[in-house]
C-alpha cells in the first residue's frame, strides 16, 4: 500500500475517532421531570361513594355501588422516548384514594396525548405468583388460566334480578376472542397541553365515567345482565364500552 492511500486512511480514522469524542463530550442529559398521574371516577357528574350514594343508568335503572376496581397498565406519551416507571402496572381502587395515584418520569417538553392499557397484558397474565399491585391478595386474580380481572364493580339495584339485587361484574379475559385488555388513547384540549419541566411536577387528573360503563359501543342493562363473572362473550361486549370510560379532566 502506497504512503498516499496508509495516510488517507489513517487521517479518516483520526477523523472519526475525534468526531465521536467530541459527541461524546457534548452530549447533553436528559432533562427530565414527573408526571403525576391522578384518576377519578365519577357517575352522574359527581364522584362514586362507595355504598352511600345511588346513581342512575342510562336506561332509568337506579344502583348503588359497593366495590370498584381496576387495572391500568403501560403507560406511554407519544412523543418522548423517556417514560420511565418503577412498576407499569397500578391497580384503581375507589375505596383507597392514597392508591390512585403515581408518577412517570418523562424528558422535559410540552404533550398533547397519553396511552395506556386498561388491563394486565397478557405476558403478565401467564407470570405466575406476583407482587405489588399484581398480588392475588388484592383480589383481582382469577386462576392462573384464567388471569386477572380487568375491571370489577360490585353493588346492588333493584332492577336486577339476581339474588339480593346484586349486581357483580368481573370483567376479565387475555387470549382469544374473549380478549378484553383494551388500548385507552387520550388527548388534551387545545391550550390545556402537557407541560413536563426539569426538577418539577405536572398534575395530570384523568376521569373514569362510570356512566358510559353501561352505554358506549354497546348497551348495558342491569335489568339483563347484573352477573357477569367469567370471561366469555358478555364480558367481550362490556369491554367494547372501555374505550369510552375516560377524558382528561384537568392538567395541573
Amino acid at each position: 500500500m502506497n504512503k498516499f492511500l496508509l495516510h488517507k486512511k489513517m487521517y479518516g480514522l483520526f477523523a472519526m475517532i475525534l468526531f465521536c469524542m467530541c459527541s461524546f463530550s457534548f452530549a447533553q442529559p436528559v432533562k427530565r421531570g414527573t408526571l403525576k398521574v391522578t384518576f377519578v371516577q365519577t357517575a352522574n357528574g359527581k364522584d362514586i361513594v362507595l355504598r352511600d350514594s345511588v346513581y342512575t343508568n342510562p336506561f332509568g335503572e337506579t344502583y348503588s355501588v359497593n366495590k370498584l376496581k381496576y387495572y391500568v397498565s403501560n403507560f406511554s406519551v407519544p412523543g418522548s422516548a423517556q417514560v420511565t416507571e418503577n412498576d407499569p402496572y397500578h391497580l384503581v381502587n375507589a375505596s383507597e384514594e392514597s392508591i390512585n395515584s403515581f408518577e412517570i418520569q418523562l424528558a422535559a417538553g410540552t404533550y398533547q396525548n397519553i396511552e395506556f392499557l386498561l388491563g394486565v397484558d397478557s405476558a403478565r397474565n401467564c407470570s405466575g405468583a406476583q407482587s405489588g399491585a399484581l398480588d392475588p391478595m388484592n383480589d383481582m386474580f382469577w386462576t392462573w388460566n384464567s388471569g386477572y380481572v380487568m375491571f370489577k364493580m360490585e353493588g346492588s339495584s333493584p332492577a336486577s334480578n339476581a339474588d339480593l339485587q346484586r349486581i357483580e361484574h368481573h370483567i376479565g379475559g387475555y387470549k382469544g376472542p374473549y380478549n378484553v385488555i383494551t388500548p385507552i388513547k387520550l388527548s388534551t384540549a387545545a391550550g390545556h397541553e402537557i407541560k413536563i419541566s426539569e426538577g418539577n411536577s405536572t398534575e395530570l387528573i384523568i376521569e373514569m365515567n362510570l356512566d358510559h360503563y353501561w352505554n358506549n359501543a354497546a348497551a348495558i342493562k342491569i335489568s339483563e345482565s347484573p352477573l357477569c363473572t367469567t370471561m366469555g362473550a358478555l364480558s367481550k361486549k362490556i369491554a367494547s364500552n372501555f374505550s369510552g370510560l375516560f377524558s382528561i379532566k384537568e392538567v395541573k
